[in-house]
Parts: structure tokens; C-alpha cells; sequence
């Protein structure tokens, strides 16, 4: 057992490192000699509810045998301040938002922000830092509808002295003006927003999936965005329903996020679930995405943020987390500019998705868009329909089917010629796939560098359906095949089991 975060409130372990997001066996907790109320089967556990500056211990028992123990102690609190003291009523009508804002602006270095059980209407609301906010089990955050009632983020504002800029807003890549988001992060550090209740952006109550390409006013917004912070926990809280992304993190660092539910329908627009963009030192462990796009998709901007400020994604672990549905479970890019890399996904339970774990650029991305060290390890699979994917053909925007960005013929090497590098595949598991082991796309004139798959299985379904396997023109639907490989440079592949495929295991 590994203690993973400790608040004034609050604890996260690791109980099975050798799990993915369910435990491989279940653990009976027992908190300072209390039985916790049901055995824990997930591999991440959180506890709410304790005291501050207190210790505990924490055991776990698999039948009659204690297997481990953990003593922690709380971290100090100044002091609480209850939202409804500031006249919040958690009714549904009453618009909430200045009461719990007031409550937030008003609290003090190491003090707790408490959100009671209660269905709170509010706006978009603004952090700060050095506080906690908690949500009690039952307490909802529903987020207005109305657009007209939401604060803009300018995507961009000259500095005085006309040399520089800043920046706030962000729509898919690029400094847009956007709404701001169900909670937003501005220049704030050392943040935890903790506890079992929900953040509901509301949006089927809205019109914020009707024609969602379009801007109106601004773009749409988030449940939850950072610009330029530091040192933020979010734990145990549930988002449901964002008008766009759900999370999305920018330019931004030291960033935990432990045992989150993301959920919105399998139908709804551009929801992805986690979308870090140019964001370095991030966890995220033990959060169960469904979700209407990828689960998680890892950014750095597009070409004018890549060029300019070129900012990696980098330093990333994604471990114990469930993706179920979406397009993609883990996907690297599009917009990724900057380039990502040294990142670390393992241990993760995916069902269901249209793709698993996925590569995605393309031409026109730029001299610093360089997808390198990216290690995928220990991932359990059900019912994906392909389950690894490499594409630097990626058909998006609007001019993704342009014979620049999807000619195999060899371009110029310029500086927007974006490059993977080294992908990594480790003891993969994947039954009942439908189109292919793998499908890897690189470009002509830079190919992929290295490609390794190894100690893995993949069994198909014999009832499945062909697909296209990857988002790039002149892709032909496939079913029931192995690894199909295009301008890749290094391809190796070691102790890979394939059952029910036709034709060949390796196709380049």
C-alpha cells in the first residue's frame, strides 16, 4: 500500500500495484480499527471525512489476512467556511455563484472552502490559491446555461508596451476567446478541490451541442481550466455533462488528479475527458472516464503557440484509470505543436473504445512538434476495435484532406514537418478486436523512428466489423488483421500472440 495524497480531509492510496483499475483482488480497509462499509475492489482508494492534523492508520485485509498497513497524518487547517454562511441555498433556483464565489475569495491561506449537500445553480467560478474546496457527498455544481451570462476569457491582449502578449482564452490549439469554465484557474497554486460530489455543466439543458464548431459570443467552455498554475490536486469529484472538454489544463504544472469520474453521452460533441496542453509533472490515477470523444488526449497547442512558445506536454503518468466508450482511450495530439513527451500510461483498463492507444499529427504541425519516449505498458483491453494506432496523416481541420497534409509522396523538410519518435507497446491485452492489431501511418519524408510491441495478446472477434482503423484519407475499412505499417523506420515486434486473423501478422 502506497499513500499517493494526503489533505486536511482527505486520503488517496494505491492498494494493487499490480492491478489495473480494479484490484486483481478485493480489500476489506479498516480505518483507526473501523471497518470501512464495503470491500474496495479498485486499485486507487480515496477516504473522506477525517479530521485535521490527525493520525490514522489504514490497513487492508484480503480475507483473514492483514496484507498491509499505512499510518498517515492529516495535514493542518486554519479554518472552514460553510458556502451557505455566505447566503449560497443549494435549492436549484437560487443563482449560487456570488455567495460560494464570496466564500472563496474570502478564505484564508489553509482554509477549507465547504460545499454541503445541496443543488447549487452558478456560473462560471474563479480559484485562488493556497485553499481547499470540498463537496460533501450529494452537493452539485449546475452550471448555467444561459451564454449571455458568462465572463469571457480574451484569447489574446497586447501587452502595453506592444512587445508581448497574453493570454487566456484557448480553443482547440489556438488563443481564442472562450467562455470561462465551471471553475477556472488563473496564475493560482497550491489548490485541492476534494470530495464525492458532482460539477455538472448542464449541457443537454443548454445549446451547447448545437452546431459546437461554431463560435457564438465565444467559444465554448469547460468544466475545468487552468491557465498557468501550479501544485493542483483534484480528487474524488465527479464531472458530468461539459459543454466542450472537460478538463483542460494549460501551460501549467504539478498537476494531480485521483480517483475522478468524467462522464457525458457517447453522442455528445468534442468531450473529451482530459486534455493537458503544454502541461509538465501530471498524474492521473484511478479516474473512470465515458465520454463522447477521446477519453484522454494529450496536447501542446497548435502552430502559432507550438512555434512561439514551443512548451511540451511532457513528465506524464496515466495509471489505474478506466476508459470506457469514447473515440480513443489515451490518444498523443492532434494539436500538439509544442511536442510531447516522456510520458507513461500503465496499468489501465479500456472498454469498448474505437481506438485505444493513439498517435496523432500531422503536416503543418512544425519543427517542434516531436512525439518522443511515449511508453504504453500493462493495458487491459475489451472490446476495442483497434487497439494501438499511429497516424501522422490526421485528417483534421480544414484542410486535413488536402493532398499537403495526405500526400505518401515525399514533401519538403521544413519547419512545419512535425516527427514521432520512439513508441513503445509493452504487455498489451486486448480481446475481441475488430479491425486491426495495429495501424501505423508515418510520413514519407519522416518516417516514424521506432515502433516496439512486445509480450503482448490480441485475440479478434469473428463477429466483428470492419472499420477504418486510422483517421486518414485513402484508409481502407479492414477486419481481423495484424500490424498494417507505413513509412516506419524501426518496426519490432517480440513474443506477440495474434489469434483470428486473416493474412498476414506484420503488413508494411
Amino acid at each position: 500500500m502506497k499513500c499517493l495524497f494526503i489533505s486536511a480531509r482527505s486520503c488517496t492510496v494505491l492498494l494493487d500495484a499490480e492491478g489495473d483499475y480494479y484490484a486483481k483482488a478485493p480489500r476489506r480497509l479498516i480505518l483507526n480499527h473501523k471497518e470501512l462499509a464495503k470491500e474496495e475492489n479498485r486499485s486507487v482508494f480515496s477516504v473522506y471525512g477525517l479530521w485535521p492534523d490527525t493520525e490514522y492508520t489504514l490497513e487492508a485485509w484480503q480475507g483473514e489476512e492483514k496484507e498491509s498497513e499505512l499510518t498517515f497524518r492529516t495535514e493542518k487547517e486554519f479554518c472552514t467556511l460553510n458556502v451557505k454562511r455566505f447566503g449560497a441555498k443549494g435549492d436549484g433556483e437560487k443563482d449560487d455563484t456570488n455567495a460560494i464565489q464570496a466564500a472563496i475569495l474570502a478564505c484564508p491561506p489553509a482554509g477549507r472552502v465547504l460545499i454541503p449537500e445541496g443543488n447549487y445553480k452558478t456560473g462560471p467560478l474563479f480559484l485562488k490559491s493556497h485553499i481547499t474546496i470540498e463537496f460533501k457527498p450529494g452537493a452539485r455544481l449546475a452550471l448555467k446555461t444561459d451564454r449571455t451570462e458568462f465572463p469571457i476569457l480574451p484569447g489574446m491582449t497586447r501587452t502595453t508596451d506592444e512587445k508581448d502578449e497574453y493570454l487566456l482564452g484557448s480553443w482547440e490549439g489556438n488563443p481564442l476567446d472562450a467562455f470561462a469554465s465551471a471553475i477556472t484557474g488563473i496564475d493560482v497554486e497550491d489548490v485541492r478541490i476534494i470530495g464525492e460530489g458532482i460539477i455538472d455543466g448542464c449541457a443537454p439543458e443548454g445549446d451547447w451541442w448545437v452546431n459546437p464548431k461554431i463560435k457564438r459570443i465565444a467559444y465554448r467552455p469547460r468544466l475545468f481550466y487552468l491557465k498557468n498554475c501550479k501544485d493542483i490536486t483534484v480528487q474524488g469529484v465527479t464531472f458530468r455533462n461539459s459543454p466542450a472538454w472537460n478538463l483542460h489544463p494549460t501551460f501549467s504544472e504539478n498537476l494531480s488528479f485521483l480517483n475522478v469520474r468524467i462522464e457525458a453521452p457517447a453522442v455528445s460533441p468534442n468531450t473529451d475527458g482530459f486534455d493537458p496542453e503544454s502541461c509538465r509533472h501530471i498524474r492521473m490515477f484511478g479516474t473512470v472516464f465515458s465520454v463522447g470523444d477521446d477519453c484522454i488526449a494529450l496536447k501542446a497547442g497548435k502552430i502559432y503557440t507550438g512555434m512561439k512558445y514551443h512548451t511540451p506536454c511532457e513528465d506524464i503518468e496515466i495509471a489505474y484509470c478506466c476508459m470506457l466508450d469514447g473515440h480513443g482511450g489515451v490518444t498523443v495530439g492532434s494539436e500538439m505543436a509544442g511536442g510531447v513527451k516522456h510520458v507513461r500510461v500503465h496499468h489501465c483498463y479500456m472498454r469498448g473504445n474505437d481506438r485505444g492507444l493513439r498517435i496523432k499529427t500531422r503536416r503543418g504541425r512544425g519543427k517542434y512538434a516531436v512525439i518522443d519516449d511515449i511508453c504504453f505498458s500493462d493495458v487491459r483491453m475489451e472490446g476495442v476495435k483497434t487497439p494501438l494506432v499511429v497516424n501522422a496523416m490526421y485528417f483534421c481541420d480544414p484542410d486535413g484532406h488536402s493532398d499537403y497534409v495526405q500526400s505518401r509522396e515525399k514533401q519538403p523538410v521544413d519547419d512545419t514537418t512535425p516527427t514521432v519518435g520512439s513508441i513503445r507497446f509493452e504487455r498489451v491485452n486486448a480481446q475481441d478486436c475488430e479491425s486491426c492489431v495495429g495501424y501505423i501511418l508515418g510520413l514519407p519524408e519522416r518516417p516514424v523512428k521506432e515502433i516496439v510491441l512486445k509480450d503482448s495478446v490480441f485475440t479478434f472477434n469473428p463477429d466483428g466489423k470492419a472499420m477504418v482503423p486510422a483517421m486518414a484519407s485513402g484508409v481502407e475499412e479492414c477486419k481481423r488483421r495484424g500490424v498494417i505499417a507505413h513509412f516506419v523506420d524501426t518496426l519490432t515486434v517480440t513474443n506477440v500472440r495474434m489469434e483470428g486473423i486473416e493474412g498476414k501478422e506484420i503488413d508494411c
